[in-house]
């Protein structure tokens, strides 16, 4: 299926004419062929900066901070995982050692072999 691309300037002009009351979303989905959702998705981007021209420094160092911390995210989550394995085993391992009766340490004479 090929996806239909729209320039900013189209994307930006449509969104002024949905802010000016000049047309509805209904009509300008109409008019333009494009889907109902569509208008307000580019009238949030609208709102973010991301339809203009060049993009405010604002909206690019947030854009920015998204961008980094998405793999911080990832890198946290594989960090968690171990640590709470580590954790849980330590944990059953103790309960191991807590049920299980200390013996005491066999003498030479028990060990069997030639001495």
């Amino acid at each position: 299926m090929k996806y239909r691309r729209f320039t900013q300037d189209f994307k930006r002009s449509l969104i002024e004419q949905l802010l000016s009351d000049a047309a509805t979303p209904l009509e300008l989905c109409r008019r333009y062929n494009i889907s109902s959702g569509q208008p307000y998705t580019w009238k949030r981007q609208y709102a973010q900066g991301k339809l203009d021209p060049e993009p405010s420094r604002e909206a690019e160092l947030a854009s920015r901070v998204r961008e980094l911390e998405r793999p911080v995210g990832k890198l946290t989550l594989a960090n968690e995982f171990p640590k709470e394995a580590v954790q849980n085993s330590l944990k059953q391992a103790e309960k191991r050692d807590i049920s299980l009766p200390k013996l005491a340490p066999l003498s030479k004479a028990f060990k069997g072999g030639a001495s």
